[in-house]
């Protein structure tokens, strides 16, 4: 009697035993399929921008790791379904939760955002020098939130990626040759034809001007007291900065060693004598 007892009991919990293995052995193929894939999806979509040069890893990291994280979100909500959980509640709540969050960092959400549109669109990048939120310097790092500058000075300067994106972004190293613009002034009773010449050959003298596009050197202004060039020679871009703090000075020599007069800022005054 006792062993018909004991065999329906076995009987009566058997099939919520194999269940209960059933789901266990599911829960991990699914874990261990599931991780596999998630796994794969990171590596697809980095190996994207490897194999283009004109796309940033940075950014392809950062889709990786959502697609990664998304099928690892689908892959425990099943998990959970094997075990009779009810998830619909589960995915409410995460949805309310994902939303405070997400109101709570709607400045960083922002940066986010600009981010990845830098990352996408790439107005820069990292070398360039630019000109954004105010700031001037080299790109020294691009990361999803901040963009990093490096000043001449040597100073560091962070600046959240949504204060770049919505405004101006003046890219110095876009090109590869640069025009340099630069004004001198003579005075009006000088030769413009001989100041010319001396401008011209200092410019034909200088190692890092370009000869292709020829420079630029026309009278720009007739101004009060006196009559303005403008100069604007072509070079590398790397050379940028070295023509433009070392032509100046070579021209005023050049004109003072021709005798040509770099006037200042005067006013003729007539004195009329009423007495006579």
């Amino acid at each position: 009697m006792q062993e018909l007892i004991d065999r329906l009991d076995i009987n009566q919990y058997l099939p919520a035993a194999l269940d209960w293995a059933t789901n266990i052995l599911l829960a991990i193929v699914i874990l261990v399929v599931g991780f596999w894939v998630a796994g794969k999806a990171y590596k697809s979509v980095v190996r994207i921008s490897t194999n283009y040069d004109q796309l940033d890893d940075t950014l392809f990291r950062f889709f990786g790791s959502v697609a990664r994280y998304t099928i690892l979100a689908f892959v425990i909500i099943a998990v959970l379904n094997r075990f009779g959980v009810q998830t619909a509640s589960i995915i409410a709540l995460l949805g309310a939760a994902g939303l405070a969050v997400g109101l709570a960092l709607q400045g960083t959400l922002s940066n986010l955002a600009a981010g990845v549109m830098l990352l996408i669109f790439r107005p820069y990048k990292v070398g360039d020098f630019i000109e954004a939120a105010g700031k001037f310097g080299k790109v020294r790092e691009i990361d999803m939130f901040t963009t990093i500058l490096q000043t001449f000075d040597n100073q560091e300067i962070i600046i959240p990626n949504s204060q770049i994106w919505g405004d101006q972004i003046t890219n110095h190293s876009y090109h590869e040759v640069r025009g340099v613009d630069m004004r001198f002034g003579i005075a009006y009773n000088e030769s413009i034809d001989e100041a010319r010449k001396v401008i011209d050959r200092v410019l034909a003298e200088h190692s890092q001007i370009l000869k292709d596009p020829a420079p630029f050197v026309e009278v720009e202004t007739l101004n009060n007291s006196s009559v303005d060039f403008l100069v604007r020679p072509f070079c590398q871009g790397e050379h940028y900065f070295d023509v433009l703090y070392s032509v100046p000075e070579q021209i005023k020599k050049a004109l003072d060693d021709a005798g040509i007069e770099i006037p200042f800022p005067h006013r003729k005054v007539i004195v009329v004598n009423e007495q006579a």
